[in-house]
């Protein structure tokens, strides 16, 4: 076709789509919907993704670098960004065959000079650090109780602290009784500037709110800030207080760096690497070396190891899967639009072709609509999306949990989605422009129907196509990553474009039915299958919704039910449970306290069982690594080879995981106490639902009750007893010394999973030289108590803890039946509009039928009962074609998530559960039978009864 010609085409495609408001305004608003999305996301990431400069304000502020000491002794290298990336070289792990560790001079200076006086060594004179100080996660006080809070020391009078630390509200802490908090901790709290907080065991000493500040870059932070060396040095010395390395609790190691002058290079940066440092600097971060300069990148290409940046595989494929269907039904839902504006516009059509015009000039007019009206949609949908993002920023940035360096518009981004709403226009007006292109000039003429039977190779072509595709799709779900989004995706397309091309020839199998319906349904039918021109796009339009709707119900069910296969219950059902097995010292001494706030508060709890922990060699409750642990072992024959202290290779060791029965399903689920507890037959009953008399009698005799028979042999249970983790300066673990102890053992049956478990007196623990301390207490009433009981026994826990300490057990919740039903009424609204257009259409199309049956005396509701049945048939047709393209992709996304959850020494039922299908059959049946007959009686009942005569023609 020429260019005038096409001129000429959309010339008509606008005037159409201005005569027909409603009908062009439905294709804007679903060309425009996708776009919106698209347009919205596609600035918001933009905006979120700081510019170099923006980055370093977020790292150092006003400073002009960041200095940590990560190990003393060490050699680090590390990505220009340390936080892309860095390793470390200690002279202790390449030391072999206990032989003396091997130190450079820098390593030696490292160790034997304090990390502050080393950096003011190495740095240029002058140089200004700035301490960055860190304390331990703590509670302090809110209006309700207590609010679990981060503390830090910062002055923040200090303009260095400036984009990395904002001061949004009041002013800086000026005085030692002074602090600022995040807004975060303000919400929370319930408090306001100018109120009191005070740390948890520091209540003499509180601190007055005078502003609110904000982490640009971690929006949702809830901390509280004072001025330097008046809180962290504090909670040091409290009872209990955690003074491990990384508690924050002693002497700072990182620092911001403020030079008198000049700028810190790359070659001081691998300078300061030698000596245990790692260092963000501003000029190597606005300018940064080559790839081939930097070692760390050189030693990971050498060893191939990971580039940076992480990708979820699984979560690329679930959503290009769901954004391709998704604008797959868009073009679908738009067909029957286009269509009705080319039947209405057939005569129109049809002088076109009577003037000359060829089929081409037909197909370009239809098309024509579909130019028009995509680039109205994309447009729209573009200046919707911008004009929200902008509308809404502040609410994306605190979603997002940080702010926007910038309002970022890409352009070849937004001329991309335009090309989509383009796109998704032209697709959606292919099918009608081709059927009226092939329409009879006659019959488009005088208003009259050319009936043709169903084409027999479309449908053997959309019978392969819905084979093809469906086996693509579940069989490619389980290739490599490669295929598996090309796989899934495409092959769901092609099933659901097959479906569509078997539409015409599934309309006139449907037609059969009619010789066993009544004379409306009978009619509705045969005018269905008579102008399957008008059908076919309409049922595909139904079919959309539903199938979409479908493939999310049934995803939906799968997870939820593979969460249901695989969800443990803590303790037997309506067992109130409080603590959560690892309290803080400080915490445990508040439990009689905690006990009345739940006994009060819940009715008709029974009799309490007090639950201990047992420890070794330390409390782990006390803060730091300075504690054992200890686990309930296997017999040496049961246990997975792969987990013992033999060198391996990976892979070999994941050759073992994966073939190994002994290796499968390794670990135990169950409650949250340790897998070792102290108690009495009280504790029995109430957190296992062991009520057998002899197991109570065994455990006061000094055995141990365990619950799983594989952990007993010879009537002993093996407990290994694991060393205090070696405390050092650096990430690089130590091993732990291990030894085991045997003790005489009894099983007994609980009502719950407890693999792994076993429980011992207090008696017993201390004569096995292990020490106790409280871990909790477990109610087991009659019923189970209410939601109010248990809000009411939270608002008094909240008075002496920030934790969350009291739970019951009350079986697996489902979260998913709200959003399936949400999904169940939008795709029934789509149904009902597509079904609607059509019926609509088929009313026009049957006003002489109707006139006929007037003239024969046929009664006034036969319009209103035919219009029922006539949208009823196609929502009926649509519903039952999409139920089947929708369980398609849901099954190949099902099987990826399988196929990527899947790790070696995973026990063969929970592969099961993580790739199980289940058919919602309860959504499915009322979408399959209601949605029709919605559609029915509100096409009827919308429909006027009067019959207007008109004037027959040809």
């Amino acid at each position: 076709m020429k260019l005038s010609a096409w001129r000429v085409a959309l010339r008509i495609a606008r005037r159409d789509a201005l005569r027909a408001k409603g009908r062009s305004a439905l294709v804007v608003a679903m060309v425009a919907l996708p776009v919106l999305g698209v347009t919205g996301a596609d600035v918001v990431f933009r905006s979120a993704d700081l510019e170099p400069a923006e980055h370093v304000v977020r790292v150092m502020g006003q400073a002009d670098g960041e200095l940590q000491m990560l190990e003393r002794g060490a050699i680090v290298l590390q990505a220009p960004d340390p936080d892309k990336g860095m390793s470390t070289r200690s002279a202790k792990d390449e030391a072999k065959n206990g032989a003396a560790p091997q130190y450079t001079p820098a390593q030696r200076r490292s160790l034997d000079t304090e990390p502050v006086e080393l950096a003011k060594q190495l740095l240029p004179p002058g140089t200004v650090l700035v301490p960055e100080r860190q304390g331990p996660y703590t509670a302090a006080g809110s209006s309700q109780g207590l609010l679990s809070t981060r503390t830090t020391e910062l002055d923040l009078t200090d303009p260095v602290w400036k984009g990395r630390v904002d001061l949004v509200k009041g002013r800086a802490p000026a005085t030692d009784g002074e602090a600022a908090v995040t807004r975060d901790f303000l919400t929370r709290s319930g408090l306001k500037i100018g109120d009191q907080t005070a740390v948890r065991g520091l209540e003499d000493t509180p601190f007055t709110i005078t502003g609110v500040v904000e982490y640009p870059g971690e929006l949702t932070a809830t901390e509280i800030i004072a001025r330097p060396g008046t809180l962290i040095g504090k909670i040091a010395k409290l009872p209990g207080a955690d003074r491990s390395r990384n508690a924050g609790t002693d002497a700072p190691t990182r620092w911001l760096v403020k030079l008198p002058a000049g700028s810190l290079d790359w070659p001081k940066v691998t300078e300061l690497g030698g000596y245990g440092f790692t260092l963000a600097s501003r000029a190597v971060l606005l300018d940064p070396p080559a790839r081939a300069d930097v070692p760390y990148y050189v030693e990971a290409d050498k060893h191939g190891g990971p580039t940076p940046g992480y990708l979820d595989r699984t979560s690329v494929v679930i959503l290009a899967t769901v954004v391709g269907m998704a604008l797959l039904e868009i073009v679908l839902l738009a067909g029957p639009a286009f269509a009705v504006g080319a039947r209405r516009s057939r005569r129109q059509l049809g002088l076109l072709a009577a003037g000359g015009g060829e089929r081409a000039n037909i197909r370009a007019v239809v098309l024509g609509g579909g130019i028009v009206l995509g680039i109205t949609g994309a447009v729209v949908g573009l200046g919707l999306g911008i004009g929200l993002v902008a509308l809404l920023r502040t609410r994306a940035e605190e979603y997002a949990g940080q702010r926007f360096g910038h309002f970022n518009l890409q352009p070849l981004d937004l001329l991309g989605v335009l090309l989509v709403g383009l796109v998704t226009g032209l697709l959606a007006a292919v099918v009608p422009a081709v059927q009226a292109s092939r329409q009879d000039v006659v019959a488009a003429l005088t208003g009259r129907d050319s009936l043709k039977p169903p084409s027999r190779k479309l449908a053997l072509l959309g019978l392969l196509m819905l084979g093809g595709g469906s086996a693509l799709a579940l069989l490619g779900a389980t290739s490599g990553f490669a295929n598996r989004s090309l796989s899934v995706l495409g092959g769901s397309a092609v099933a659901e474009l097959g479906m569509v091309a078997l539409t015409p020839y599934l309309v006139g199998l449907f037609g059969r039915l009619g010789r066993w319906l009544s004379l409306g349904p009978r009619l509705a039918l045969r005018d269905s299958v008579r102008h399957r021109g008008r059908t076919a796009p309409a049922v595909a339009a139904v079919m959309a919704a539903v199938a979409g709707t479908v493939a999310v119900s049934v995803y939906l069910a799968s997870y939820d039910e593979g969460n249901r296969r695989e969800y443990t219950a803590a303790a037997p059902s309506g067992a109130v449970m409080l603590g959560s097995g690892w309290l803080p010292a400080s915490e445990g001494k508040l439990l009689p306290q905690m006990r009345d706030a739940v006994e009060r508060n819940i009715p008709a709890l029974g009799s309490r069982a007090d639950i201990q922990r047992v420890d070794y060699k330390g409390d782990c409750a006390d803060g730091g690594s300075g504690c054992g642990y200890i686990q309930v072992e296997l017999p040496k024959e049961l246990r997975c080879p792969a987990l013992d202290d033999t060198e391996r290779s990976t892979d070999e060791t994941e050759r073992i995981l994966g073939t190994d029965p002994r290796c499968q399903g390794i670990g135990h689920r169950g409650n949250h106490f340790s897998n070792l507890s102290a108690g009495d037959a009280t504790l029995l009953r109430n957190l296992y639902g062991v009520t057998d008399p002899a197991a109570g009698q065994a455990l006061a005799a000094g055995k141990a009750v365990v619950f799983d028979a594989k952990y007993l042999k010879d009537g002993k249970v093996a407990v290994g007893l694991n060393d205090p983790m070696e405390e050092t300066d650096g990430p690089s673990p130590r091993k732990r010394g291990h030894t085991e102890i045997s003790v005489d053992a009894v099983l007994a049956s609980a009502v719950v999973p407890a693999s792994g478990q076993a429980v011992i007196s207090p008696d017993t623990a201390t004569r096995l030289g292990l020490t106790t301390s409280p871990a909790g207490s477990v109610w087991l009433p009659d019923s189970s108590p209410s939601d109010g009981a248990q809000q009411k026994a939270n608002g008094a826990l909240a008075k002496l803890t920030d934790q969350d300490v009291l739970s019951i057990e009350r079986g697996y919740q489902s979260r998913s039946d709200l959003i399936g039903l949400g999904l169940s009424i939008f795709a029934g609204i789509v149904a009902l509009g597509a079904a609607g257009i059509a019926t609509g259409l088929a009313a026009a199309d049957s006003q002489r039928d109707l006139t006929t049956l007037a003239a024969v005396g046929a009664e006034p509701r036969i319009r209103r009962t035919l219009s029922g049945f006539q949208c009823g048939v196609i929502a009926a047709m649509g519903t039952l074609l999409g139920t089947v393209c929708g369980i398609v992709p849901a099954v190949a996304l099902r099987k990826v998530q399988g196929v990527a959850t899947s790790v070696p020494g995973m026990s063969a039922e929970t592969i099961a559960n993580n790739s199980v299908v289940v058919l919602p059959w309860l959504t499915i049946a009322v979408t399959v039978v209601a949605l029709p007959v919605l559609a029915a009686g509100l096409a009827a009942l919308l429909t006027r009864s009067r019959i207007s005569l008109l004037r027959r023609s040809g």
